[in-house]
């Protein structure tokens, strides 16, 4: 498997062209991700990024504090997206980030765990937002395949966090980003 630093890069690479892609009449439509219409999704994800940035560098929770809790976004979200994921990008690249422990909420995780989930959640969200605003929603092979690496050993313990919905039953000769999307309760 490519390096998961690499992986969350190329995500974050992937759905910034996406980002770029949402015209300022599209922040209040609805997308797959539950009840978030495409800004709350965006600040989600940007939010996550900075939470990566400061998680990935050693800070706690408690020393973060609520400083990103509420919009992130601010006027200009595509620069808001683009800033938030050099930082995120660049934090799990960082000589060492990979083994170093990150105390996240569900317990101090390797790097490479939390950059995975971070990659995941990009790489998904990236998606909710490409079908939310009507652009490509074809996903990168080599970005999908790293992704299922990640979520079948950890299925279970992701679908009972709630962040995704219940797994739909994909066709036996569905392409991989079908069964991916269908492990996480989406439909292509």
């Amino acid at each position: 498997m490519t390096d998961i630093a690499t992986l969350h890069r190329q995500a974050l690479e992937a759905t910034g062209r996406t980002v770029r892609g949402i015209r300022p009449d599209q922040l209040t439509a609805s997308t797959p991700a539950g009840e978030w219409d495409v800004r709350a999704l965006l600040n989600h994800v940007v939010a996550g990024n900075l939470w990566a940035a400061e998680l990935g560098s050693g800070k706690t929770i408690d020393a973060v504090g609520d400083r990103l809790d509420g919009d992130v976004l601010g006027d200009d979200p595509s620069a808001s997206y683009d800033a938030s994921a050099r930082l995120a990008a660049s934090v799990f690249e960082a000589p060492g980030a990979l083994t170093a422990p990150c105390a996240v909420s569900y317990g101090p995780v390797p790097g490479s765990v939390y950059a995975g989930h971070r990659f995941l959640d990009v790489l998904v969200h990236g998606w909710d937002l490409a079908v939310a605003t009507s652009q490509d929603t074809r996903l990168d092979p080599q970005l999908v395949a790293g992704c299922i690496d990640v979520v079948e050993p950890q299925l279970s313990m992701l679908q009972a966090s709630g962040a995704f919905g219940p797994a739909i039953q994909a066709a036996a000769d569905a392409d991989p980003q079908t069964r991916l999307l269908a492990m996480l309760g989406r439909q292509s």
